[in-house]
């Protein structure tokens, strides 16, 4: 089978993470008999210092005419301590979801045994977790209307979503259900939000279509502290926009770090896969960054945008025979964890390609 990948590494260790899922792709070709071509563009930060503006038009281009896109990250300090800044590295990521219509966001969260004593939770309370996040990405705070008022002393940010938003984002979330457990909560802040109310209503509507799965509804706060207090009642989970950023976030601690949680953005055509973690500029260029989340996204390009199913569980093997084997990067290993068996991204990546 022949495929055409973007790979656009964006900012910070994205370029570094990338580099190592690139590889993965290429040596699943060569075991699996595909061919796998490839294009790279700019985003983010990397885009606004070589063009001026975070998604340039060829990206977006570029993107349209993939099949997949592998994706690092964007981000740079210097716009975080700048928040007056009009270009923002942000604005790319937020702009190519859009160009794209990638309304949903799907976030595994499933744990390695090796890394139980990674988190910060009691391994009793997380083994056997297995949690697939389905997080709407087009809409809410971050795309409604924004600005200030009262010379500039008052802001406001528009929480909306319209029923056809909420509708497509559920029917993913629970034709997902269908395949695994057969579980669904649906996360909002009913109680107090009018945009909420319609999310319920319209998760609802969409569940009398699915009498065999088991529907919950959960507000905000409520769902926080049940993923912590008890992991594993949770299957698959649909949230808005603002609670899906937070809830992923807090989810991350269940597999002991970010550097492990691969995400897919998705939508009709063509799909964005990309780790969760940041651009990490605090350790970009030092060669300690942790690439198994990059080489989880790119399983989950040959899964879901390619039907790779058996390519993408070569490569979730390989990741698990090299946790087993002892090898760590750093955010992942423990006071007990031999140096030598400490890697750095080049040497975990050598590790990965060789399980293959």
């Amino acid at each position: 089978m022949k495929k055409h990948i973007v790979v656009i590494a964006g900012d910070g260790i994205g370029q570094e993470v990338t580099t190592v899922g690139k590889q993965v792709l290429d040596r699943i070709a060569e075991k699996f008999g595909h061919e796998f071509t490839y294009d790279e563009a700019l985003i983010g930060h990397a885009a606004i210092e070589a063009t001026g503006n975070p998604l340039p038009e060829e990206t977006v281009t570029k993107s349209k005419q993939s099949d997949a896109i592998l994706f690092g990250a964007v981000g740079h300090p210097k716009y975080d301590n700048d928040p007056s800044a009009k270009v923002r590295p942000e604005q790319g990521l937020l702009g190519i979801r859009k160009a794209l219509g990638l309304y949903a966001n799907l976030r595994p969260i499933k744990l390695f045994d090796e890394l139980l004593h990674s988190s910060s939770i009691k391994p009793e309370f997380l083994q056997g977790a297995d949690i697939l996040f389905f997080r709407e990405l087009t809409g809410d705070v971050y795309f409604g209307e924004k600005g200030r008022k009262d010379d500039g002393n008052t802001a406001y940010d528009l929480m909306i979503y319209s029923r056809y938003e909420v509708e497509r984002i559920a029917v993913k979330a629970f034709d997902a259900a269908m395949t695994r457990r057969k579980k669904l909560c649906s996360v909002d802040k009913a109680n107090v939000l009018e945009s909420s109310r319609l999310w319920r209503e319209v998760v609802q509507e969409v569940a009398k279509r699915y009498p065999e799965v088991e529907v919950e509804h959960q507000f905000i706060d409520a769902a926080a502290m049940l993923l912590i207090k008890d992991p594993r009642r949770f299957d698959v989970v649909v949230t808005g926009n603002l609670f899906g950023d937070i809830l992923t976030d807090e989810a991350s601690q269940i597999a002991g770090s970010m550097g492990m949680l691969a995400s897919a953005s998705v939508g009709d055509t063509t799909g964005l896969y990309e780790p969760i973690h940041g651009s990490a500029h605090d350790i970009t260029g030092k060669g300690v960054a942790n690439p198994l989340a990059s080489v989880l996204s790119a399983a989950l390009m040959l899964d879901i945008s390619f039907g790779m199913k058996a390519e993408a569980e070569a490569v979730v093997d390989a990741v698990d025979q090299v946790l087993k084997a002892g090898f760590r990067t750093r955010d992942i290993a423990d006071a007990n964890t031999p140096k030598d068996l400490i890697l750095g991204t080049e040497a975990m990546g050598k590790q990965l390609l060789s399980k293959l």
